[in-house]
């Protein structure tokens, strides 16, 4: 079980799938903005907790894009 473990976050750290994972962080949490926040799009207006929760916003997409990534990559090997 640890060598899986340590398997997976060697597969999490590789360069491959952190390039990827930002990527589609870039993509889909931008998309997700626009989405949640309009009134920072359409108004430019933005405080603390709206910064906040636009930085959440973009870290959804990471964690599903790595994860998913480091899963397939552990199915295949």
């Amino acid at each position: 079980m640890a060598e899986s473990a340590a398997s997976r976050w060697r597969f999490f750290c590789s360069r491959r799938v952190q390039i990827r994972a930002l990527k589609t962080t870039a993509l889909v949490g931008t998309i997700l903005l626009a989405i949640n926040h309009p009134e920072i799009v359409l108004e430019g207006y933005i405080d603390t907790s709206i910064l906040l929760k636009s930085l959440l916003t973009y870290c959804v997409p990471y964690a599903v894009s790595s994860y998913s990534s480091v899963l397939a990559l552990s199915e295949r090997n």
